[in-house]
């Protein structure tokens, strides 16, 4: 990245300011704004998350905001209330009072001198969410929607929930947001309040993950804030950004296809990351497109951005399988429309272990497959947050307990852009099973890479809302979309299809191993096919605004440890996301931020699988230290799900606050 530091417009900076809500609570926000703002006006652009704007992503907003503002644009970091510095306590996410206060913002924004009425909103991931959701809601000032990994579908397509599979994601998103609400405000910025108002935190953090178990169907908790209810609604322009390694390019799919307002779709190679921050790479020029988007929508200027293709993506190249890229191969390939007019589909149909051409008539063969729980200890992150090693290893070891199908090899090199689909033909001989399945690239070494998978609870056959137990024994037919993907599958290699009955800790197993019988003859793998000629599509190169001064203390430390335990038939996954100590220079801060993951089982035992989670946050400056540690731990039976947890605060290394939890939810075919 190349950092900028002179812009258009010179800039002012406002380490806080305070914008009142109709209650009497208050909510903190840095502002950044060109010097001459209020002699001449200036579009806002506001973006809105509880990440901690002081100490938690001050570098990354610094990098971003004062070049949007040295643009000409008034950039508004908001901490959403319970959150950083502002006031009141956070309960859960997107709550109507969130998004209520948003309009609030919206409106108080729009009425400042140095702001000409026009705000648009900016965000990645919970920002992403709520720019969605505000939208829906339709503030009158708000005029344009960058979202950025985000999703229409807070259960089905959410960290909560997978396919009707309760996703290991789950556990280990609470456990963050738990840690985050433990947090006291800082006190340079609230003053001798931050006491009281930690102390508020504390004890209203409850366990979200408690609440989000009870809801293991999509019902009306689920319905609220996922914009797929009524895509109508949605009345500004929207830009959709994700990345292949994200956990919610899926959306950007989804958007451009029901939303009708000017849309655009980026996706790329990128985790859960801003594109001008993208890995794995390459990164973009994302911010001189962001002016782009606000110069047509937020000024009238015309920028030619809507004459680019509706969807721009990455094509992935066929790459030898890692945990971790620092840059996939690929290119830059585009549809003017999507779905594209005249939609083109490569099938596969299934045989004993083999998939053939849609113009052969398979034989038929009955499979059976019943994988063990090691089955997904190599499957990495539902969604990639680059804490390397989170991508999926090689699945030739996790193919071992799956039942796999093998194309012949490519007689040409195919692209597919879009989500592949499998239909099945199953039975199980339990009332309650689950499936994953793995497209993967077989390369000429016989290395297996994985392109893209889905997961189904079978019970969730006819719908998420009304699940029902299966007949043991009776077969049925189910459809399984994978998340969509750009991919290259070049001549030589083999497309393959792995499926198994466990994929954990990705995807938390059924309540008891269960058999399952595929009848390949009726089944089939849909490939979408790219096959749209070549546009040039270039970016800008990577710029951004000098951020602050970080200084490393202690060197941080990423890692995934598979254990096995042979004398005891145990086996462990371990993620170590140690961030070290470092020191925020302009406001000096010293921060503490450590996660431990674990999550184990027992031999075949189905009712074993557990995830624990335990996180350490602190921040000191001068006599001013806090430290918080907090631990939450999954466990289940065939009939419960366990669940306890430990939130311990500390001032000057003396505990001041401890709070144990224990909670029972009803497994409810889940």
């Amino acid at each position: 990245m190349e950092y900028i530091d002179k812009f258009p417009h010179s800039i002012k900076h406002i380490e806080n300011t305070w914008i009142p809500m109709k209650d009497g609570i208050r909510l903190a926000a840095r502002i950044w704004m060109p010097e001459d703002a209020k002699s001449s006006p200036v579009p806002a652009i506001l973006e809105y998350i509880p990440y901690r704007k002081r100490d938690g992503v001050r570098l990354r907003d610094e990098i971003m905001h004062p070049y949007i503002a040295g643009h000409g644009y008034a950039c508004i970091r908001v901490d959403i209330r319970g959150s950083g510095d502002s006031e009141g306590v956070l309960e859960d996410e997107y709550l109507q009072e969130e998004l209520d206060d948003g309009v609030e913002i919206i409106n108080w924004l729009s009425k400042q001198p140095w702001c000409d009425g026009n705000v648009g909103m900016i965000g990645i991931s919970w920002g992403g969410f709520n720019g969605l959701q505000i939208a829906y809601m339709q503030p009158p000032q708000l005029k344009a929607v960058i979202s950025l990994c985000s999703t229409d579908d807070r259960y089905a397509d959410d960290v909560h929930y997978m396919g009707g599979c309760l996703l290991g994601d789950n556990l280990s998103w609470a456990s963050t947001m738990f840690a985050y609400n433990s947090l006291p405000p800082d006190p340079e910025i609230v003053g001798n309040q931050w006491r009281s108002m930690w102390k508020q935190r504390l004890e209203a953090n409850k366990l979200w993950l408690a609440k989000w178990l009870t809801h293991q169907h999509r019902d009306e908790y689920w319905r609220h804030g996922s914009i797929c209810e009524d895509f109508s609604k949605i009345k500004t322009p929207v830009m959709a950004v994700s990345g292949w390694a994200d956990g919610y390019s899926n959306a950007v799919f989804r958007l451009l296809e029901n939303l009708d307002v000017p849309r655009l779709g980026l996706i790329g190679p990128w985790s859960h990351m801003y594109p001008h921050l993208g890995v794995p790479g390459p990164a973009i020029g994302f911010l001189q497109e962001c002016l782009r988007w606000w110069d047509k929508w937020l000024k009238g200027q015309e920028t030619g951005i809507m004459k680019e293709p509706m969807l721009r993506v990455w094509m992935l190249d066929s790459m030898p399988p890692s945990t971790f890229y620092h840059q996939r191969f690929g290119r830059w390939v585009c549809e003017q429309s999507w779905p594209p007019p005249n939609p083109e589909n490569l099938v596969l149909k299934f045989q004993e272990f083999q998939l053939v051409s849609e113009n052969k008539t398979p034989t038929e063969h009955v499979v059976t497959l019943q994988s063990p729980l090691s089955n997904g200890l190599l499957a990495g992150k539902w969604c990639s947050y680059s804490a390397t090693p989170d991508l999926p290893h090689d699945q030739r070891e996790e193919d071992g307990g799956a039942v796999v199908f093998n194309s012949s090899p490519l007689d040409q090199t195919i692209e597919i852009l879009g989500a592949p689909e499998v239909e099945l033909e199953v039975s199980a001989n339990r009332p309650v099973a689950m499936l994953a399945v793995r497209l993967s690239d077989m390369r000429l070494d016989n290395k297996v890479t994985r392109v893209t998978y889905g997961l189904l609870n079978l019970t969730h056959r006819d719908g998420h809302e009304s699940p029902s137990e299966l007949e043991p024994g009776k077969f049925y037919k189910v459809k399984i979309q994978l998340n969509g993907i750009a991919q290259t599958f070049p001549k030589g290699h083999r497309i393959r299809v792995a499926i198994s009955s466990s994929y954990f800790p990705l995807a938390w197993p059924a309540p008891e191993s269960a058999q399952i019988k595929i009848k390949t003859r009726s089944c089939r793998l849909s490939l979408p096919l790219h096959t749209s000629e070549d546009e040039k599509i270039s970016f800008s190169r990577v710029e951004g605004a000098t951020p602050g001064v970080k200084v490393q203390k202690t060197e941080p430390h990423h890692n995934w440890f598979v254990k096995r335990d042979l004398d005891q038939d145990r086996a462990m996954l371990e993620v170590i996301d140690d961030q070290g100590k470092f020191i925020l220079e302009d406001i000096k801060t010293k921060v503490i931020r450590k996660c431990e993951e674990r999550y184990s089982y027992q031999g075949d035992d189905f009712q074993s699988p557990k995830g624990e989670t335990i996180w350490e946050r602190g921040l000191e400056r001068g006599d001013w230290s806090v430290r918080t540690i907090t631990r939450t731990v999954l466990s289940c039976d065939e009939q419960y799900f366990y669940l306890t947890a430990q939130l311990d605060a500390y001032e000057k290394e003396i505990r001041v606050f401890s709070k144990n939890f224990n909670k029972k939810v009803k497994r409810r075919l889940v």
